[in-house]
């Protein structure tokens, strides 16, 4: 998306970006934002998104990348949309392989496995083609996204999600990192469980037909909000399979060909 100008007035704007704040300050879901910025006004949602990221910034966090959702077919006729959307994600969020993930610390949490690429390029300049994304990638890791939803009930529409940070929560980064010469992205196979039971399986062609054209996308919303992809930030692509919730006390693990697994384990 460019930006665009919506007409959602500021009081307003403020008013949902506050909500979430409060949802997560408190650690309780609130009620959704629609109400206040409509299902699908896109440049008010990321507005909104806008104001909840630099409140983080403003309080200590630091930007170190971002994510994509919706990048499933099946998803985006769920909420009536026909495209991806981005959320940004901060140091506080990222997570080792092996790590134990607070519970608390996400609200609702559900687990899903994805293609995360590190840059070795800034995406600022150019084309911002399929080749320029593919040389500016460093690496290829496997990884998994645990997503929240400051809504409860995760009662969510286009414009809910992407207020609320595209339900972006934590993230866990395998430690085996393939170059793209070494792995195909929309050619890897991905298997998820959680404690040894397979509750989530899919492919990279599962990922707007392959992660790189996700990333492709990303890069051109990201440099029309005058905020480009940077060199070293962490892209998280998309889901290769069916999310899942997770509870206190659960293994969680992701297999993709390819890139090895990652692990995480959600605090009692």
């Amino acid at each position: 998306m460019s930006q665009t100008t919506t007409g959602v007035s500021a009081e307003d704007l403020d008013a949902a970006a506050e909500r979430l704040r409060t949802a997560d300050r408190a650690g309780v879901p609130g009620a959704p934002v629609r109400d206040l910025i409509g299902r699908d006004d896109v440049a008010a949602a990321y507005a909104v998104q806008q104001r909840v990221v630099a409140a983080r910034v403003a309080d200590g966090a630091r930007v170190v990348g971002r994510k994509i959702g919706l990048t499933s077919a099946a998803v985006q006729a769920q909420l009536g949309v026909d495209q991806p959307d981005f959320g940004v994600l901060l140091d506080d969020m990222a997570y080792a392989d092996g790590d134990t993930v607070p519970t608390a610390s996400v609200l609702q949490p559900r687990v899903e496995a994805e293609v995360a690429f590190v840059l070795a390029a800034d995406l600022a300049d150019g084309p911002l083609d399929r080749e320029q994304v593919r040389g500016a990638i460093g690496s290829a890791v496997a990884a998994l996204e645990v997503c929240g939803s400051r809504v409860a009930d995760w009662d969510i529409s286009f414009g809910d999600t992407v207020a609320d940070n595209a339900s972006a929560g934590a993230y866990v980064l395998g430690t085996e990192q393939s170059s793209l010469e070494q792995v195909e992205p929309r050619e890897v196979t991905m298997s998820m469980t959680i404690n040894d039971e397979v509750v989530s399986t899919g492919a990279g062609e599962a990922c707007l037909g392959d992660p790189l054209e996700a990333v492709v996308w990303l890069a051109r919303q990201a440099r029309d909000f005058g905020e480009p992809l940077r060199a070293g930030q962490v892209v998280l692509s998309g889901a290769l399979g069916p999310m899942r919730p997770v509870g206190p006390g659960d293994r969680v693990t992701a297999t993709i060909t390819g890139l090895g697994a990652v692990s995480a384990v959600f605090s009692e």
